[in-house]
């Protein structure tokens, strides 16, 4: 897991296993988009990291995450958080299991994201297949990470949808993942003899105060989010970046605005200027 603040976010909130579509992606792409898809939430998916764990060197995956980027399933930016302990800026990667033009990124950025599948992409399921399951909420995917946390405190299928609702109410007063997965996993009896029994009485004894009106109306504000050129890592506007890239990256001439020409006047006071100055330093001089 990456540190709190990075790792992998999925965009559409399926999380771990959204059984993505790479099948258009040559096969190392798509071997490592459809790894990075079955990892949990806040997973480390830097190229070090990954260079751990999958048979590609660092060149090969750095370069396989910007084609992914290009082709619509990585984005990197950072994102305003405001918690307990004031506000941050947050470093974030994220993922799509399905791969978005631009123009759905710049939505997703703004806090306005469209529906999960884009309005123009058809996807046919064989009659074969089983339906999809379920989607899980934010509560159930944070209890169910919990184990990863501190297998101590491993929850099983049936504990995590018994316990989503006394963790949703957390985020309903503001809390983060983080906040209960720290309130859940710090400082914890050894040995813990009945998991799903400690997160209950956690739940229940730790749930923060309800937020008043003011701050209830910010939260449900979207996120303020700016986006980052994934070559030089430098911020600009979300519809200037095609691809994930700045125009500058791309190859693309960046013209320099020229300073407006001076007129006549305007060169002799510069001249009458720079002439005080050098008399005003050679008495200085002198003395």
């Amino acid at each position: 897991m990456a540190s709190p603040g990075y790792g992998k976010r999925s965009v559409d909130g399926r999380g771990r296993g959204s059984g993505g579509e790479f099948g258009g992606l040559p096969a190392r792409e798509a071997s490592i988009a459809g790894f990075i898809d079955r990892l949990p939430e806040g997973a480390d998916i830097s190229v070090k990291a990954l260079a751990k764990v999958l048979d590609y060197g660092q060149c090969a995956l750095r370069t396989a995450l910007n084609r992914l980027q290009r082709e619509g399933y990585l984005r990197r930016g950072r994102e305003h958080l405001v918690g307990e302990g004031g506000a941050r800026w947050v470093t974030r990667t994220w993922f799509s299991p399905v791969a978005r033009d631009d123009s759905w990124w710049v939505s997703f950025i703004s806090g306005d994201v469209p529906g999960d599948v884009p309005g123009d992409a058809v996807v046919d399921v064989p009659a074969a297949l089983p339906e999809p399951g379920p989607r899980r909420s934010r509560a159930y995917a944070v209890l169910a990470s919990v184990g990863l946390r501190n297998p101590a405190v491993t929850l099983s299928a049936a504990d995590c949808a018994a316990l989503e609702p006394l963790a949703a109410e957390w985020f309903v007063r503001g809390a983060g993942e983080e906040d209960v997965l720290r309130a859940l996993t710090n400082g914890l009896p050894l040995p813990v003899h009945h998991p799903a029994g400690l997160v209950r009485a956690r739940l229940s004894s730790k749930l923060p105060p309800e937020a008043p009106l003011v701050a209830r109306e910010s939260a449900v504000r979207p996120p303020l989010r700016v986006m980052e050129c994934s070559k030089c890592r430098a911020p600009g506007r979300p519809e200037a970046l095609v691809g994930g890239e700045c125009g500058e990256c791309r190859g693309l001439a960046v013209s320099v605005p020229r300073p407006a020409p001076l007129s006549p006047e305007g060169v002799r006071a510069r001249v009458a200027e720079v002439r005080a100055a050098g008399a005003l330093g050679a008495r200085a001089g002198r003395a």
